[in-house]
């Protein structure tokens, strides 16, 4: 999109007018009507901001429909039979190829006008268009529409400080109704899941029901139309086209693995809501959870289905096998589950299945430990992903937790490796957070020190290099084991890494009601009274996930405790020993926090992680250079300088 593109006036009139009849053979680019809106917008002219950016909104959709239905519909018209051959593959392909572009032109006109850049397309997918016409449905004091663009606005990104401070003004504005509060991008299975939701901790079963099974058809048909758009050219990282020299059938492998991988990645993109980073945790299963338990005040047929559908997704899970088992005695036979849902985990299984041997002949790395029957009980419900080290083991996941995005694993270090991190806390002995000897109790003291600390002591023989080098390695592994189980599709990046010990002052620890480290979250302001969790400064609010590796547990107190957001009930605790690491997203979704410890010294190493690659900790990137020079020796002819306060 060129900024400093201005169309004659009386044209892009014309070609709106395209734009907005979707009969016609021709649709104006949504790019060019939101540059012209975005002009129009830096000219005061708010009566075309509107009209180009509506136009823009239509057009967009038009395109993303259009490709929806010419792909089904190709693919009806042009199957591939059981009797296959490479002739046949390719006349099949070929068939398919003509089909989408006939139909597509036909109704879209050429499809190289709809060819737009990726900032536009992360510019609709992030809802940007909704900031303009909030501000210029303001300006034109049309209040009930500018409330519905903020909102729709603000549902994708809600730590804009400002457009919710705007959403509060309008809802104190004559004449803007509570039902002008629309989000106009909500997409139908959500909106449909959120509000049987509602009714079902009202009570309102049959209602509920109605509602749980909407959303389950538009689910399914959301991932149609999902898996539709993947069936386009793909762009991945890490190829370099210039220098690509495979056979045919190794290009067409390619490909095909690559939009197998899209395809599987509707799993998360149907379960996460915008803004968020993470999907709704076991979302698919919880529609027949919840429709087990609606049914069953009255029509225990349909709960029997329903709670044998949600053990395809979980096998043998105890409380719905009772259930099943209830069921099957007081109906007196047996049931089946529903063939939607088993027909969804089949094609999934052979998805995968040929993903994995697509990945092998990409030469791309899966993570260690990966199986298609894992998959098919886990990755589908975008819960729970592989552990990635043999020796690691799942103790609970979140439901046993009481809670979404939480893990507790045993066995991610060994006794040795315990023993070697606690002496080196030990000889650390560095200060605080920000210098501080008790930054959160003044009846504890508070020891820690960063990866590029301990190299540098390493280096300079205060250390053994042997135990910083370890340090190193194993807040590594606990980044690749968060990132796999909680089934990622960016890269984790380290924001903070801390070796820190807590040890009770001898004679400070009669009668303490105070808690070793207060209850918080990580990437926003617990606010109990509200129930809130602000995600603003001085907060974190870049931190994505969270992870606490224990050194130790011979010592009194010092259990790590979720609780709700009133920072009191708690709703899990976790006894810390060697090699226990508990992990979670860091959001309001998981306020936390540490027991005093009464007796003894607590040690652990603690992580914080996030998605985005700007907020990257600067010493852990200085630490990868340490490394990098230690592995391939040139430090040694050299000398090695570290200085902490170095930017890079």
């Amino acid at each position: 999109m060129d900024g400093n593109f201005s169309p004659v006036p009386i044209l892009s009139i014309v070609l709106l007018t395209v734009a907005l009849s979707p009969s016609t053979a021709v649709l104006e680019p949504y790019d060019l009507l939101y540059d012209n809106a975005v002009q129009a917008f830096y000219n005061n002219d708010y009566s075309d901001v509107v009209r180009f950016m509506e136009g823009a909104l239509s057009s967009y959709t038009e395109v993303r429909r259009t490709r929806v239905r010419c792909r089904l519909g190709c693919q009806d018209q042009h199957p591939f039979d059981a009797s296959f051959s490479d002739l046949v593959f390719f006349d099949v392909v070929l068939k398919r190829a003509a089909c989408m572009n006939k139909c597509i032109e036909e109704i879209l006109g050429s499809q190289s006008v709809h060819k737009v850049s990726e900032d536009v397309v992360q510019d609709f997918q992030r809802r940007i268009p909704y900031n303009y016409l909030q501000l210029a449905y303001q300006k034109l004091k049309q209040p009930d529409k500018a409330a519905a663009a903020a909102h729709t606005y603000f549902q994708a990104n809600p730590e804009h400080v400002e457009m919710g401070q705007n959403l509060e003004q309008y809802k104190d504005l004559q004449g803007v109704k509570e039902d002008h509060f629309v989000d106009r991008e909500a997409r139908p299975h959500q909106h449909s899941f959120t509000a049987a939701v509602r009714l079902y901790d009202k009570g309102d079963y049959e209602r509920a029901i109605a509602l749980f099974e909407e959303a389950l058809v538009e689910y399914y048909k959301a991932d149609v139309e999902c898996r539709a758009l993947c069936q386009w050219p793909q762009r991945f990282e890490g190829y370099d086209y210039l220098r690509y020299r495979y056979s045919l059938h190794e290009v067409i492998s390619d490909h095909f693995t690559q939009v197998l991988h899209c395809e599987h990645e509707c799993v998360r993109d149907l379960a996460t809501r915008p803004g968020r980073l993470s999907p709704m945790e076991n979302y698919l299963p919880l529609h027949y959870d919840y429709l087990q338990f609606a049914y069953f005040q009255g029509k225990l047929e349909e709960a029997l289905q329903c709670a044998l559908t949600y053990l395809l997704f979980h096998e043998g899970e105890e409380f719905v096998t009772d259930n099943v088992d209830y069921y099957r005695e007081v109906l007196g036979h047996n049931g089946k589950p529903r063939e939607e849902a088993a027909l969804y985990l089949r094609r999934h299984k052979q998805e995968l299945e040929l993903l994995l041997i697509g990945s092998k002949t990409m030469g791309v790395e899966f993570t260690e430990g990966v199986n298609v029957a894992f998959f098919k009980y886990c990755s589908v419900i975008c819960v729970g992903g592989p552990l990635v080290y043999d020796s690691v083991k799942l103790v609970q996941n979140s439901a046993a937790l009481n809670g979404t995005q939480r893990v507790l694993l045993d066995h991610v270090i060994s006794e040795e490796e315990c023993s070697d991190l606690r002496h080196l806390a030990v000889t650390m002995a560095g200060d605080g957070y920000r210098g501080r000897m008790s930054p959160h109790t003044p009846n504890e003291k508070f020891e820690g020190a960063t990866v590029l600390k301990t190299l540098q002591y390493g280096y300079e023989g205060r250390v053994p290099m042997r135990s910083a080098r370890l340090f190193y390695d194993i807040s590594e592994r606990a980044r690749r084991i968060i990132e796999s189980y909680f089934l990622l599709n960016s890269t984790l990046h380290f924001s903070y890494t801390h070796l820190v010990c807590r040890t009770a002052i001898t004679g400070q620890q009669d009668h303490r009601n105070d808690l070793s480290h207060p209850i918080h979250a990580d990437n926003c302001l617990l606010d109990p009274e509200a129930n809130e969790c602000w995600k603003e400064p001085p907060a974190y609010t870049y931190r994505d996930y969270s992870a606490l590796l224990y050194l130790n547990g011979d010592f009194e107190g010092g259990e790590f405790i979720f609780t709700e957001m009133d920072a009191k009930t708690v709703t899990a605790s976790v006894k810390p020993k060697c090699g226990r690491m508990v992990g979670f997203s860091s959001g309001g979704e998981n306020p936390h926090g540490v027991k005093a410890v009464t007796n003894g010294q607590r040690c652990a190493v603690a992580l914080w992680f996030t998605l985005d690659p700007l907020f990257r900790e600067l010493e852990r990137l200085q630490a990868d250079e340490v490394i990098q020079a230690l592995d391939t020796q040139s430090v040694w002819g050299q000398g090695l300088t570290i200085n902490p306060k170095d930017e890079l």
